[in-house]
């Protein structure tokens, strides 16, 4: 187990949950529909990405690889997730640009973490 993407994992869901309800309790009477929605969206993969942060932390093993999918999952998150939640409480739709980048950090991520699992 790798305590330290565990330990990542734990904070990045404690966020996500936080996030979650601010958004569903506190923004949603400020939110337009267009914006509630991209936050939903960046909350929805910020757990999605926190549940494969958490595979890399309980896989057994020192691989580097893994370690790199780790760290494409948290970028992924703070870049996709992170722009959706900016766009959605300021509207700054120029924001959309960043997220993309976030998207294909995920599916980095994802690859990396494929690429270990057929080699071993």
């Amino acid at each position: 187990m790798n305590k330290t993407f565990l330990g990542i994992a734990a904070l990045s869901g404690f966020i996500a949950v936080a996030l979650g309800a601010f958004g569903a309790h506190g923004l949603k009477p400020h939110l337009s529909a267009e914006a509630l929605q991209w936050f939903e969206t960046g909350n929805r993969y910020h757990f999605y990405h926190t549940f494969a942060l958490l595979a890399v932390a309980l896989i057994r093993n020192d691989s580097k690889l893994l370690s790199y999918a780790g760290i494409a999952f948290l970028l992924g998150i703070a870049l996709f997730s992170g722009s959706l939640y900016v766009m959605a409480v300021t509207g700054m739709k120029t924001l959309g640009m960043i997220t993309p980048l976030g998207g294909l950090s995920f599916l980095a991520g994802w690859g990396m973490m494929g690429v270990y699992a057929m080699r071993n």
